[in-house]
């Protein structure tokens, strides 16, 4: 949530805060059951605007998180969603830049999700916002530079605040008693994860289906619309596999040593990647940029690769439980995820701790813990990774804390990012008392309720 927190202290939950109000990109708001959507400009920030649709969007997210309905709290996003366009135009005043290929890597990730997440096909996306792929791209490429440049000037701001355990204290104690939330159980688990290893046939398999696609493509069949209909690239769905320009180190290395060894035109043979196995066509090169196609086909696993990772697990659980291996070592030795692997193999909040609300944690895990005892290794169980991969895991369930009312000593590391978010809040504060001084606002009489520019 990007809320600060109340000047009477409330709640602790209001304090993890200032950030971006931006709650992931803002695609244009589109109309429903036939009905016009009236959107208008409500804040001028000397080039660049705030939308009645952007401030209606990020209270719905916020409502959306079981929040209450509050006109102060409206109010408070709309605070944010100027500042962040304050930030923005202060990052053009002081040069503040980033690149165009940080700018495009960010616009196809969020376009290929928007595809994934929405289950529809680029045309049902056209006719639902009334925009062609293309426009929409453009518009989603605008609100991905903004809030770069947006993180850019936080990060600026705020590099170097910290906090000592003194003002943790401090800001701990300030909270009165009756404010203090209250957390329901929290857990510690930890996992060792084998991603399925594909067997050569399996590798076979796709490297066929490739040179199948590539002698069509020889023989003068559309490059786009084979992309299209059978790379497994999210994104092909509505690029037709084309890449757009950039430059070295934008692509894993294969990728990329593809693209610097082709012609013009040339289409390569089959080659892996981290992401299975493609075709690539070189469209144009220019220095260090070039521009491409590909048609991605990811080898899948079989049962028996499955089961082959399932049997690896269950003996690494035989070992860990018979020789008194600690969990924690084995996880950061072995286990193919990354996102825990560092921590001992342990799932952490966004303020880092390894200690998770049951609330928060995944449902998957959550079912798998419920019928376990603290202190016990699961047997390998089967899953997906975020990014698809065929998966086997043992949980280790460490700790389960009961439900209690936030305290130093169980909820330290949450404390410490709330006390810290507070200290980058004030320098921002700070900020932006200054820096308003240097760009043109104007909004709307409609919001002067809010009284936005009383600070």
């Amino acid at each position: 949530m990007c809320m600060k927190m109340p000047q009477n202290g409330k709640t602790l939950k209001f304090i993890a805060s200032w950030c971006l109000v931006v709650m992931g990109f803002i695609i244009p708001a589109r109309a429903q059951d036939n009905a016009f959507v009236v959107d208008k400009i409500i804040a001028k920030v000397d080039n660049y605007i705030v939308l009645k649709s952007e401030l209606e969007m990020a209270y719905q997210s916020f409502l959306a998180e079981g929040n209450p309905q509050s006109q102060d709290a409206k109010c408070e996003l709309f605070n944010r969603l100027i500042i962040n366009k304050l930030m923005v135009a202060k990052a053009e005043i002081d040069s503040v830049i980033v690149t165009d290929l940080e700018v495009d890597g960010n616009t196809e990730q969020r376009m290929a999700m928007i595809l994934q997440n929405s289950g529809n096909s680029p045309e049902q996306l056209e006719r639902a916002y009334g925009k062609t792929m293309e426009q929409i791209k453009v518009e989603l490429r605008e609100q991905i530079r903004e809030q770069l440049l947006a993180r850019e000037m936080t990060s600026r701001i705020t590099k170097g605040i910290s906090v000592t355990p003194a003002e943790i204290r401090r800001f701990f104690n300030k909270i009165p008693a009756d404010s203090l939330p209250f957390y329901s159980s929290d857990v510690e688990v930890a996992q060792i994860v084998r991603v399925a290893k594909v067997s050569e046939s399996q590798e076979e398999e796709a490297r066929v289906k490739l040179n199948d696609l590539r002698e069509r493509l020889l023989r003068g069949e559309n490059f786009t619309e084979l992309a299209m209909k059978n790379s497994e690239d999210p994104s092909a769905q509505y690029n037709g596999g084309e890449m757009g320009y950039v430059g070295r180190g934008a692509m894993v290395p294969e990728f990329e040593a593809q693209a610097f060894k082709l012609k013009l035109g040339e289409i390569s043979q089959p080659f892996k990647s981290p992401f299975g196995f493609h075709i690539m066509q070189l469209i144009d090169r220019r220095g260090n940029e070039y521009n491409s196609r590909h048609i991605l086909i990811s080898a899948v696993p079989s049962s028996t690769d499955i089961a082959a990772a399932e049997k690896f697990l269950d003996s690494v659980r035989s070992k860990i439980i018979t020789d008194k291996l600690k969990f924690e070592q084995v996880a950061k030795e072995i286990s193919d995820d990354a996102a825990t692997k560092g921590k001992g193999g342990f799932f952490s909040d966004d303020d880092g701790s390894t200690r998770i609300s049951m609330r928060d944690i995944d449902p998957v895990v959550y079912m798998a813990i419920d019928t376990m005892k603290v202190g016990h290794i699961s047997l390998p169980m089967r899953y997906r990774t975020d990014d698809n991969k065929e998966a086997v895991r043992i949980l280790f369930f460490k700790t389960k804390l009961p439900p209690h009312v936030a305290n130093l000593k169980d909820d330290w590391s949450r404390i410490q990012s709330a006390a810290l978010a507070e200290k980058k809040d004030i320098a921002l504060d700070k900020w932006f008392s200054k820096a308003r001084k240097d760009v043109f606002i104007n909004i709307d009489k409609a919001y002067d309720t809010c009284r936005l520019l009383d600070q």
